[in-house]
């Protein structure tokens, strides 16, 4: 009677042994296999997301079979704590192992905003605000010229406030490394001039590429005590940076007194004008060497500069003609 009892639980242990075996083959099988995805999906992991959460939503979403193997298979591989939010891609049938490589690895779908070079800092907030992939507030916002231009990548749902910082930051490091490195004997006693300048370039170069010759005009003009007639000043001095004026001057604006109209005042302007690309700010620390005092725009994207106001004054000529041909077509 003994014998046959613990025949019996031997071939019982023995069964199990099978049937756990047989169980753990198919739970490996199923967390290693592709899964049911038909086809790529955006799975997004909320911020401060559980793990039971995360399965939950992927069960839902149709990428998973079987949420409590999920669960199981991340505790196991380690991966349970590692989890990352953010918006990610899971390819058509993603297995349950691979969804969790992806999910650790945080390498999540990137949103962008681009911002052109000689923004006023009210059209580079408009623009901000107006992204709905970002959220919140500007509620610390830096003085004009202080946010770098450049496309920024980030993940929905981060604030605009913190692509705002990352602006700053990048703006910030620039300014030092052109400080640093610019050309001797220029007549700029600060960072603060030289962010100046480069908002003026940056503005009156229009991205031609021609920033090194359009500074070395104005550094031309500084060292003859010249009045730098900026045509870029007196548009944001006319309305404090708060709209950009895109028609032609008025020759009574020519004359109005703001602290912005170079042709009325000496020198640099208060503030800087734009926010300027690291190319205008590094050309503004290190100009070109020329005898150019003018430019005005050639018809090509580029600007015809000129030595003297005779010469000048032909380059003018030259392109009132090409505007009153463009305009009559």
């Amino acid at each position: 009677m003994g014998r046959s009892i613990a025949a019996n639980a031997f071939t019982f242990l023995i069964l199990l042994i099978v049937v756990l075996g047989g169980f753990v083959a198919w739970a490996q099988g199923q967390f290693r296999n592709d899964g049911p995805l038909a086809e790529e999906l955006l799975f997004e992991v909320s911020r401060g997301a559980t793990l039971g959460a995360v399965s939950e939503n992927l069960l839902s979403a149709g990428a998973i079979s079987n949420d409590q193997l999920f669960r199981i298979g991340a505790r196991y591989t380690h991966r349970d704590t590692k989890l990352k939010f953010g918006e990610y891609v899971l390819p058509a049938g993603s297995s349950m192992d691979g969804i969790l490589d992806i999910l650790v690895e945080g390498k999540s779908v990137q949103y962008f905003v681009t911002i052109p070079e000689g923004m006023y800092i009210t059209e580079i907030v408009a623009r901000i605000n107006a992204n709905e992939d970002l959220t919140g507030e500007i509620e610390n916002l830096p003085a004009e010229g202080m946010l770098a231009p450049n496309t920024y990548s980030f993940q929905r749902g981060d604030t605009r406030q913190s692509v705002v910082d990352r602006m700053l930051e990048a703006q910030v490091a620039i300014l030092d490394d052109a400080w640093e490195g610019r050309a001797e004997g220029l007549p700029l006693e600060s960072k603060e001039e030289l962010l100046i300048l480069a908002s003026i370039v940056e503005s009156e170069a229009g991205g031609a590429g021609e920033w090194g010759l359009v500074a070395s005009v104005f550094y031309n003009r500084l060292a003859a005590n010249m009045r730098l007639q900026a045509d870029a000043t007196l548009r944001y001095g006319l309305t404090d940076g708060e709209e950009r004026i895109r028609r032609g001057l008025r020759e009574s604006e020519l004359a109005k007194e703001t602290a912005y109209n170079t042709y009325q005042i000496a020198g640099l302007t208060p503030t800087p004008i734009s926010n300027p690309g690291r190319d205008a700010m590094l050309a503004t620390a290190n100009p070109e060497l020329s005898k150019f005092y003018y430019f005005v725009l050639d018809g090509s994207g580029g600007h015809a500069f000129a030595e003297n106001l005779q010469q000048h004054n032909r380059n003018v000529a030259a392109w009132r003609k090409i505007e009153r041909e463009r305009s009559s077509n």
